[in-house]
């Protein structure tokens, strides 16, 4: 498998001087995440920021292209509650890059862009991104602003996009009249 030279861990912290292993789940204990180039969209957004990310890859169907994508030319859609639009434009974000060799796919038959390390991690370099939804549209990224997620989630998780759903704990409710 070729791997990137760098991979990047985003924080809104600046001052960050070695990355510890923290608990992820059972399955992998205590790990460092970090993502490689092609996955940097997806965390371009304040941390507890709930976002539906997704793309087509080989095995999206047309129907789902034109059923998500429409007339769009984007490759990536980003898409968060509204309710969080201020606080995207407000934040300042950390890019730290980080030496991949102790770094392993985290599901190496997906086509997840997430990388972990069971050890502490040193980054390379940090560089601040202060202007995120500029640093969205920069990687060709489409923001979409909904009042909720949850059908789009509902949508997307049924759907044969490519897909990373993050932070949905810190959606807003899921309203009982869309179940």
């Amino acid at each position: 498998m070729q791997r990137d030279k760098v991979l990047y861990h985003f924080s809104e912290e600046s001052d960050i001087r070695s990355f510890e292993p923290r608990f992820a789940t059972p399955e992998l204990g205590k790990v460092v995440w970090a993502v490689s180039d092609a996955g940097m969209y997806t965390y371009l957004l304040p941390r507890d920021c709930p976002r539906v990310t997704f793309r087509a890859d080989n095995n999206t169907t047309q129907e789902d292209i034109h059923r998500f994508f429409g007339h769009s030319s984007a490759q990536y859609v980003v898409v968060i509650e509204s309710g969080w639009l201020a606080k995207v434009q407000a934040t300042t974000l950390y890019r730290y890059h980080i030496p991949c060799d102790m770094f392993r796919r985290y599901r190496e038959d997906s086509i997840s862009q997430y990388y972990v390390s069971h050890q502490p991690v040193t980054p390379l370099c940090v560089e601040p991104i202060e202007d995120l939804v500029k640093a969205l549209i920069d990687f060709g990224v489409e923001l979409r602003i909904m009042p909720s997620l949850w059908p789009l989630y509902d949508a997307v998780v049924n759907s044969t996009l490519a897909f990373s759903i993050i932070r949905m704990r810190h959606a807003l409710a899921r309203d009982i009249t869309m179940l």
